[in-house]
């Protein structure tokens, strides 16, 4: 059974991030040979969907296996574009959580053991085309190999979506097992101040339609406190003064609809 959690992510200036450091020990700028057999069998068992591209990276050999879809997506010729590439192609703004991201989830999988469990989490941002043009992508990154417990390799999807509105907030999700540690992880070592869960955009949503926390508990069948600790943490966590403030917040970065 697979566990599936959002949150929304504050965008942090460039400048409060540098590239993932851990991850840059792992990655290289070698492109596939898509001549293999390995690369062939993936033309051939891999599916495709439209506007989107694909790629398996090797921790084991540290180049590229597979990629499929890049030049008509960001510009790159399949057997031109590395895992390097993909990471500095990253628009600016979301450049630093996106490499922080990467640097954690890579931690969490290099130091656990994995078995038949999928562990992936997916983003939405904006990559640069190859003429310069930003592209505003949905990407996930997932297991794909294992060897006694530890991971050998990833799968990446990225897909064109031009109905992505962007704001000052990101958007994320992350996928594992019930009860997996990944997203706490992750959630301890990225998301402490940035976060909004399910359940607090839930009842932020319901105090936009203009229910009382006291409405909101009942609907819910929790307390009122349990309420007014979904909501009123967010103040300082955005950064706003009041719940009229925080709503005219969260409809500005698309946190509500």
């Amino acid at each position: 059974m697979l566990f599936f959690i959002i949150f929304t992510i504050k965008k942090m200036h460039p400048d409060k991030l540098g590239f993932g450091s851990y991850s840059k020990g792992f990655i290289t700028d070698v492109p596939a040979d898509l001549t293999s057999p390995e690369a062939l069998h993936f033309k051939n068992t891999i599916r495709r969907f439209a506007d989107e591209a694909i790629y398996i990276y090797s921790f084991k050999e540290n180049k590229m296996l597979y990629a499929d879809g890049w030049e008509e997506l960001l510009g790159y010729a399949d057997n031109e574009i590395s895992m390097l590439t993909i990471v500095n192609i990253t628009a600016p703004e979301y450049a630093p959580f996106s490499n922080e991201l990467n640097d954690k989830a890579l931690m969490f999988l290099h130091n656990k053991s994995i078995g038949d469990e999928q562990y992936s989490f997916t983003i939405e941002l904006k990559k640069i085309h190859k003429n310069g043009t930003p592209i505003p992508l949905i990407s996930k990154v997932g297991v794909f190999t294992t060897e006694q417990g530890k991971v050998t390799s990833i799968i990446g999807h990225s897909q064109k979506n031009e109905s992505i509105k962007f704001g000052n907030v990101m958007r994320y999700a992350a996928y594992g097992p019930e009860k997996s540690e990944f997203e706490e992880e992750l959630n301890k070592q990225l998301f402490r101040y940035y976060a909004i869960s399910e359940k607090e955009k839930d009842a932020l949503s319901l105090v936009a339609e203009g229910y009382s926390f006291k409405e909101i508990a009942a609907r819910f069948g929790v307390s009122q406190s349990a309420i007014e600790k979904r909501i009123l943490p967010m103040y300082k966590r955005f950064g706003v003064k009041s719940l009229t403030h925080l709503i005219s917040f969260a409809f500005a970065n698309h946190i509500l609809p």
